[in-house]
């Protein structure tokens, strides 16, 4: 096939079309409740401190047919020690399965109902639990808990819809400290925490598409308020195939910017591989004549000076030679950006063989890089192989340079079918690498420990009673009332979203304005360390009363806000945080002709001698008249009445020059 890809900003919707790319989502998102999912431990204590480890080591079970998972029998290969770090503050006996699960929390589950209804999903009349095998270690138990509480929903995305397959409900997993050799370290101060999963139909056609969909699948969870937010509390698996290709997950992606760049680099690898693919089949190498072979040459290479098997030898490493026939030349052919087909055996060798110190493979198609010349020759003698073979050198001790040899030559015959079901990791780069083979149905079996649980239409009515507008109605609605472009989508996702509704509507505030404020300038507050959040929308609505009335200038309401804010930081501080500031600071509504008669006062008090141009004179005087009535008169309005005094154009440049 010939190469379709362009640097990653040059490529085109039309490019992607040619190879048939799809993509899908599925979302996670931790919910806000006080208590874990299926115990009573606190939801939402991060800590990396730790009382206690404990150890164990996973071994895969039967599904309900009678079959393992490949994932889980790959998982064994890997004989990992996994510690998991635990303090009782956080962890009961439940998260190390020494205990029966209690019901689900309900709180968990109405959230998870509210969202499910808000994807327009057919929500089940039973919530049946399942256990999902688990064996990388993630979860103690080596299962986690999930329930599906709505299928078959859609999003709208521009013209058309986006289908939603499903919403789960399930309990979050450990966080992973390290992983190095065999030995994998958790933390579980997180584990059991109430998650959903809402998963996407492949409906996406470009890596934008795909970050954009993810972003209202976001907001439209963040627009309830029932969820948590922070690094983390959002992660993405993003589901990608190309033509001829396979569906690849790429795993926990945690910032949607990074989706993009990740998809292009994931198409990328497809077609790469399936030009390998094809170029395998021209040399006459399939799956039915594909041969490999792997042979101990700790001796031949024990004089090397490459300093990685320099220094496996001198640790009592053995070093083994897998030649791939008919190879020789492809494992330094592109398959992502930077990124070799030698990376796909060195990344299985890193996570399945755990030689996770790199480099941990050396290839004959890097031979000048590497061993000299003359070692190269000496392997191809004592492997005997040919010019057209290639040699993947890995050294480790007995059983991993095995078990390393083993999955090199897997991989490679996978190469000659095309491209292998893989769940990927996402690197920062951009790229991704191997991280475990993709899971199948085998893994999902019944649990025993609870049963099925109704979900009634009258908890069904009672939630969607109180459902807060729909994200893309509430996008709408902001573009059409003119609010700023960068603080609409902050808008839908603030608590106080309610709150300018009633502040517009009710009061008839400037809607650009309450915007910003409750955006914009609130964040500013929050970076000086002003605990906004703990203002009540009762607060922040009698200042914007006020003002609607006429009685506090503009300018006057970010100040009042941040001296509430101090009040309500203050321990000895009685009563409503906002009264006794608005009584000092308000006053009656100031009329035209008082504004005029305190212009004309300044301006008869003026030395025009001073000045050279009127627009000097216009923002001298506007700014003497702004400090002196602050908290009474609106800026603009003194900037405007200065104006028609002086006989100069008050645009709003000038408006904005003043009152910076």
């Amino acid at each position: 096939m010939t190469w379709p890809f362009k640097p990653f900003d040059e490529m085109t919707a039309e490019d992607y079309a040619d190879i048939g790319l799809m993509c899908g989502l599925e979302v996670h998102q931790q919910l806000l409740t006080e208590r874990k999912l299926f115990c009573r431990c606190p939801a939402g204590c991060y800590s990396s401190e730790y009382e206690a480890e404990v150890l164990r080591h996973m071994r895969p079970t039967l599904s309900e047919l009678g079959e393992y998972d490949g994932t889980a029998l790959m998982e064994k290969k890997t004989r990992k020690n996994i510690y998991y770090r635990i303090h009782p503050d956080t962890v009961c006996t439940y998260e190390i399965d020494d205990t029966p699960p209690f019901f689900p929390d309900p709180k968990a589950i109405d959230i998870a109902l509210e969202i499910s209804l808000l994807c327009n999903l057919n929500t089940v009349g039973e919530m049946h639990i399942a256990r999902k095998q688990y064996l990388d270690g993630s979860i103690p138990t080596g299962f986690q808990r999930t329930a599906i509480l709505g299928v078959g929903g859609s999003i709208p995305y521009g013209d058309r819809e986006i289908g939603i397959r499903q919403l789960s409900l399930e309990e979050d997993s450990c966080r992973e400290v390290s992983d190095i050799g065999h030995d994998r370290i958790c933390l579980t101060d997180r584990l059991g925490m109430p998650l959903i999963e809402v998963v996407t139909e492949p409906d996406m056609r470009t890596p934008q598409e795909t970050a954009e969909v993810c972003q209202v699948v976001r907001l439209l969870c963040r627009g309830t308020g029932k969820v948590r937010t922070g690094y983390g509390a959002t992660r993405e698996d993003v589901n990608v195939s190309v033509r001829g290709g396979t569906r690849i997950e790429i795993k926990g992606v945690p910032q949607i910017t990074r989706i993009p760049l990740l998809v292009y680099n994931e198409a990328m690898r497809q077609c790469g591989l399936l030009r390998i693919r094809d170029e395998l089949k021209r040399r006459g190498v399939t799956p039915d004549t594909f041969v490999a072979s792997s042979f101990d040459v700790t001796r031949t290479v024990a004089k090397t000076h490459y300093q990685p098997i320099r220094l496996g030898l001198d640790e009592g490493h053995r070093v083994r030679c897998v030649v791939l026939s008919g190879f020789a030349g492809l494992l330094n052919w592109t398959t992502q950006e930077h990124t070799t087909f030698a990376k796909e055996f060195s990344d299985r060798v890193r996570v399945i063989a755990c030689l996770t110190t790199t480099p941990n493979i050396v290839h004959s198609d890097t031979a000048s890089e590497m061993l000299i010349v003359r070692d190269w020759k000496e392997l191809r003698r004592r492997t005997k192989a040919g010019e057209q073979d290639a040699l993947i050198l890995v050294w480790g001790d007995e059983e991993d340079a095995r078990t390393a040899c083993e999955e090199i030559t897997i991989r490679a015959k996978e190469a000659t079918e095309g491209i292998p079901s893989d769940t990927r990791q996402a690197l920062k780069d951009g790229t991704n690498g191997f991280e475990r083979v993709l899971p199948g149905a085998e893994r999902m079996y019944p649990d025993t420990d609870l049963p099925p649980m109704a979900i009634t239409e009258d908890r069904l009515d009672r939630i969607e009673a109180q459902l807060p507008p729909r994200v893309w109605d509430r996008i709408a609605r902001y573009r059409a009332l003119g609010i700023p472009a960068d603080t609409i989508e902050l808008l839908c996702v603030s608590p106080h979203a309610g709150l300018f509704e009633r502040l517009v509507d009710g009061l008839g505030i400037n809607p650009t304005f309450a915007a910003v404020v409750l955006v914009q300038r609130f964040k500013a507050l929050r970076r000086e360390g002003l605990g906004v959040d703990a203002l009540l929308d009762a607060d922040i609505y009698d200042v914007f009363r006020v003002y609607g009335e006429g009685r506090l200038g503009r300018e006057a309401v970010v100040v009042l806000l941040a001296r509430a804010c101090l009040n309500r930081a203050d321990p000895d501080f009685e009563g409503s945080p906002v009264a006794g500031e608005l009584s000092a600071m308000a006053c009656d509504p100031v009329s035209d002709g008082e504004v005029q008669a305190m212009v004309a006062d300044e301006l008869a008090a003026l030395d025009d001698s001073l000045f050279a141009t009127d627009g000097k004179k216009y923002r001298y005087v506007t700014g003497k008249l702004m400090a002196r009535a602050f908290g009474r008169i609106d800026g603009r309005r003194l900037a405007d009445a200065v104006a028609l005094a002086l006989g100069v154009k008050c645009d709003e440049r000038r408006r904005q020059e003043v009152r910076v």
